[in-house]
């Protein structure tokens, strides 16, 4: 692996700039920023969201004041890109780097701060001298695009303006604020002012998956954290993900799992 394979920068200043040059981008905004500005389009107010920017095209970013570190920037060589790790994933010039547009993912709740934690340490990894560094590398790399390409997250391009895409990410983030008292569909929809039917349609065409899919899939999220990273008991945990009972929580766990909490704590 080349010195200059792999870079990457905190967006720091009040305003960041990347040249066109030879290495493909991944930007990372977390904070919102006043403006950013890529290929001379200008959009404002952006945040939570990854652009995957082809080396022919110029950004600039406005952070707003009061925002200490706005997110980061990611610079990868076509050398990196093609590596067998990442080439398996089609993380290449044609998914996601098409110079025909320039693709955006919004992420999705709780995957935000995992994609943090992962470019944190590759800022670390890059300034230190470990052994294996570079195979720690290329392994967070992997583990970071197959987050950005994951079910869970919005794919678009920074020219679409598709209502069915607005409806999605709004349905999105009120399950991450109200998944633990709501676990039905129909409650999202009459919050969106939509029928149940076209909200499940929304979703499936932009997620491939359907409206009960997305709370599933928080609600068993949140359970295998409790489960894992916390001292709480069973019966807690169900009441405060919502459920009615510890034994409904668990058959709902283990009809999706295949195992039950108890036996997930023990493994």
């Amino acid at each position: 692996m080349k010195a200059d394979s792999i870079n990457i920068s905190q967006i720091l200043k009040g305003t960041t700039l990347k040249p066109m040059g030879e290495h493909y981008a991944v930007c990372w905004i977390k904070e919102k920023v006043k403006i950013l500005e890529i290929d001379k389009r200008i959009y404002k107010n952006v945040s939570n969201s990854i652009f995957f920017i082809d080396p022919k095209y110029s950004m600039k970013i406005v952070k707003k004041d009061g925002v200490s570190a706005a997110g980061y920037i990611l610079y990868l060589s076509k050398e990196i890109l093609n590596d067998p790790l990442l080439n398996n994933l089609h993380i290449n010039t044609v998914r996601l780097f098409n110079s025909g547009e320039i693709p955006l993912f919004k992420l999705s709740p709780g995957i935000e701060k995992r994609t943090q934690s992962i470019l944190e340490m590759i800022d670390e990894l890059l300034g230190s001298q470990l052994n294996h560094r570079e195979d720690a590398l290329l392994s967070l790399l992997n583990t970071f695009f197959i987050y950005c390409d994951g079910q869970c997250n919005i794919k678009t391009v920074i020219t679409d303006t598709n209502a069915k895409t607005n409806i999605v990410y709004k349905f999105k983030n009120l399950v991450d604020k109200l998944v633990l008292e709501y676990h039905d569909v129909g409650h999202y929809a009459r919050l969106l002012n939509i029928s149940p039917k076209y909200l499940n349609e929304c979703v499936k065409e932009i997620l491939s998956v359907s409206s009960k899919h997305v709370i599933v899939e928080q609600l068993l999220m949140r359970s295998r954290h409790e489960l894992k990273f916390s001292d709480k008991s069973i019966k807690e945990i169900s009441f405060e993900l919502g459920f009615s009972s510890p034994d409904y929580f668990s058959y709902f766990f283990k009809s999706h799992t295949g195992i039950t909490p108890s036996v997930l704590r023990k493994l």
